[in-house]
C-alpha cells in the first residue's frame, strides 16, 4: 500500500477502506508517512469529505493511537459533556456540581483557552490552590467519593489528534466536518465515559457560524458515538452573544457560584438546566426531563448543588473560602463602564469581538505561551432584547493594562442597537439524539 495512491483515491472522491485509513493514521504516528503527504490527504478530505463509515474508521484509529482511560472502577454510569467552545462558557463549573449532586458520575477532561474562547482549566486555576493534575487512583477515588472530577488531558491521550490538529492549523484544513468530528469524538471516547452530551455552539462567537453547519457537525458526532455504542446526544446552542454576563476567569467563577446559589443570568441558567436534564436521563437517574427538572431545582434550592461545588474544589486543593465569600477574589485595578451612544433595543452583541477584546485585556491567550490575568475580562450589563438609553452602561471592562483606550472605542460598536426589538432570541435551537 502506498500513501500517494490513497491521496489520489480520496482526491478523486472515492471512499477509503478501513485498512487504508488504518495505514494512513498508523503510518503518520510511526513516522513512516511524511507530513507533506499527510497534508495532501487532509486537503483531499477537506474538499471531498468522508462518508459516515470513513469518519468512524478515522475516529477509531485516532482513538487507538494512544491511551484509552478505563473508568470501570467508578460505580454507576459515567457521564461527560463537551462544548465546541464559546465566549463566557463556564458551563462545566455549574453542570458538574448540578448533576453530581443528583447522583451522576462526571469524570471529565477539559482544555485551556486559546484566542477568543475561554478554557475550563484556566477558570479552575483562578481559584487559589486548585489543581487540574489528578491522575490514576486519586482520580477514580474522587469521582467515586464526590461524584465528579475535572482534570487536564494526559499526554498520551489520542496523540494522533495532537499531530493532525497541529498540521491542520497550518495547512488551512481546520474547517472540515469529518476532521472536526473525528478530533472531538476520538478524545471523548478515549476519556472512557459511558454517555456523551455535545454542546455545539452556533453563531458569531462559535466555530460553526450557521445552524445548518452546526447541525451537520452535531449529527456526525452523534453517529460516531452511536457506532461505538455510547449514548451520545447533542444540543445546538446560541453563541451570537456571550453566554451569561461574565467573560474572564475569576469573573466567570463568581458567576458560576451565583448560578448554583440560584441567582444566575437567565440564558446561562436555561442552558445549564437543559444540559443537566439530558445528562440525568442519560445516567438513568431520571425517567424523563420533567422529573429531572424537578430534582435539579430542588438541589439548587436546598443548597446541595452549591455544596457539591465546594466539595469538588476542596478535593482538588482549592481554597473554599473564596467560594464562600467571592469578595476575597482579587480585582483588576481598572474597572470602567462602557456607555451607549444611543437609545434603542440591543439586537445583536458580537460574541467574537467581546471574546477578542477580553483576551486583549488580559483574560485569554493569543498563543499558548501567553500568561493569563485571572482578574481581567468584560461583564455585560445589557443582553439581546434589552432596552438601553443613551449614556446607559452596556458593559464594564476589567483590566490591569494601561493601553485600553482602543478597546473602549471598539467595544460600543459590538452592540447593535436599533429602534425595534429583535425577535425572541433562542438559547437552545435543537436537540439531536
Amino acid at each position: 500500500m502506498r500513501m500517494v495512491d490513497l491521496i489520489e483515491k480520496k482526491r478523486n472522491g472515492h471512499v477509503l477502506s478501513e485498512n487504508e485509513i488504518k495505514f494512513f493514521i498508523n503510518g503518520y504516528i510511526s513516522g513512516d508517512i511524511p507530513e507533506y503527504q499527510v497534508s495532501a490527504m487532509l486537503m483531499a478530505i477537506y474538499f471531498q469529505g468522508m462518508n459516515k463509515e470513513e469518519i468512524a474508521y478515522l475516529t477509531k484509529y485516532m482513538l487507538n493511537s494512544g491511551d484509552i482511560i478505563d473508568l470501570s472502577a467508578i460505580e454507576g454510569i459515567k457521564v461527560d459533556k463537551h462544548s465546541t467552545g464559546g465566549v463566557g462558557d463556564k458551563t462545566s463549573l455549574v453542570l458538574g456540581p448540578l448533576v453530581a449532586s443528583c447522583g451522576a458520575k462526571l469524570a471529565k477532561m477539559s482544555g485551556r483557552g486559546l484566542g477568543h474562547t475561554g478554557g475550563t482549566l484556566d477558570k479552575m486555576e483562578s481559584i487559589p490552590g486548585m489543581t487540574i493534575a489528578i491522575e490514576g487512583e486519586r482520580f477514580i477515588k474522587q469521582v467515586n467519593d464526590i461524584g465528579m472530577a475535572i482534570v487536564g488531558q494526559t499526554g498520551q491521550l489520542v496523540p494522533a489528534d495532537k499531530k493532525l490538529y497541529a498540521l491542520r492549523d497550518v495547512t488551512g484544513t481546520v474547517e472540515s466536518i469529518p476532521l472536526i468530528a473525528s478530533s472531538i469524538m476520538s478524545k471523548k471516547l478515549a476519556s472512557g465515559s459511558d454517555t456523551i452530551l455535545l454542546d455545539v455552539k452556533v453563531g458569531s462567537g462559535a466555530f460553526m457560524k450557521n445552524l445548518d453547519s452546526a447541525r451537520e457537525l452535531a449529527k456526525t458526532m452523534v453517529e460516531i458515538g452511536d457506532s461505538f455504542n455510547k449514548d451520545t446526544r447533542a444540543m445546538l446552542s446560541d453563541m451570537d452573544q456571550p453566554l451569561g454576563l461574565a467573560v474572564g476567569n475569576i469573573l466567570e467563577v463568581i458567576e458560576a457560584v451565583n448560578t448554583l446559589k440560584g441567582h444566575g443570568p437567565k440564558d446561562f441558567v436555561e442552558l445549564c438546566m437543559s444540559a443537566a436534564k439530558i445528562m440525568l436521563v442519560q445516567a438513568k437517574l431520571c425517567n424523563d426531563e420533567v422529573e429531572a427538572e424537578r430534582i435539579l431545582n430542588e438541589k439548587i434550592q436546598n443548597g446541595e448543588a452549591f455544596s457539591k461545588l465546594k466539595e469538588f474544589i476542596a478535593a482538588q486543593g482549592g481554597d473554599v473560602s473564596y467560594i464562600d465569600d467571592v469578595e476575597k477574589f482579587p480585582k483588576a485595578k481598572i474597572i470602567l463602564p462602557i456607555l451607549s451612544k444611543k437609545s434603542g433595543f440591543v439586537n445583536k452583541i458580537d460574541a467574537l469581538g467581546i471574546g477578542t477584546y477580553a483576551m486583549r485585556l488580559g483574560a485569554g491567550r493569543a498563543v499558548l505561551t501567553d500568561v493569563i490575568d485571572y482578574t481581567a475580562g468584560i461583564v455585560l450589563n445589557k443582553k439581546i432584547g434589552d432596552y438601553v438609553t443613551e449614556g446607559e452602561i452596556l458593559c464594564y471592562i476589567h483590566t490591569n493594562k494601561d493601553n485600553y483606550s482602543e478597546i473602549i472605542e471598539g467595544l460600543e460598536d459590538l452592540f447593535t442597537i436599533l429602534p425595534t426589538k429583535a425577535e425572541n432570541h433562542k438559547i437552545i435551537y435543537e436537540i439531536i439524539s
